[in-house]
């Protein structure tokens, strides 16, 4: 199991963690195109796995589900609309195997208490003043909207 949560940890944060941040931060649009298909590539990975499985690593929450739930829950609020994400136009509820995955993830004890997703949307818009010049902060996507129940 380590060396599946190891391999895993790798893509994630590769094609996932990192890859929502290459394409905020892209100056070129040929790295920006690179980010967005790693993004996309990512997701699809995460999709079909848990197709077949209720965590990315088997039957058990590892370490990388904690890797990837922050992202996830960020994913519709700032990863995609401000950071243009995967192409700008991707929603995790479009996954619906992910979407299942983080409603597993969120309803585990503890965790949607410990999660301010207002705040870690939001913050993104305070601070990251060159993607955000005017410092707006669009409304946050409600747990609904983002498909958690």
């Amino acid at each position: 199991l380590a060396d599946k949560i190891d391999e895993t940890n790798e893509w994630i944060y590769r094609l996932l963690n990192n890859g929502v941040y290459r394409c905020g931060f892209s100056t070129q649009q040929s790295a920006y195109n690179n980010a967005s298909s790693d993004v996309r590539e990512g997701l699809e990975r995460a999709e079909s796995i848990l197709e077949s499985q209720p965590f990315l690593c088997g039957n058990q929450f590892t370490e990388s589900d904690l890797r990837l739930l922050p992202t996830i829950l960020r994913f519709d609020g700032a990863y995609s609309l401000l950071f243009r994400a995967g192409g700008g136009h991707l929603r995790i509820k479009d996954y619906p195997n992910i979407l299942a995955w983080l409603q597993r993830c969120w309803d585990m004890d503890g965790v949607s208490a410990t999660i301010d997703i207002d705040d870690a949307v939001s913050s993104y818009y305070r601070q990251l003043f060159p993607l955000n010049p005017g410092g707006l902060v669009p409304s946050t996507p409600t747990l609904e909207e983002i498909g958690l129940k």
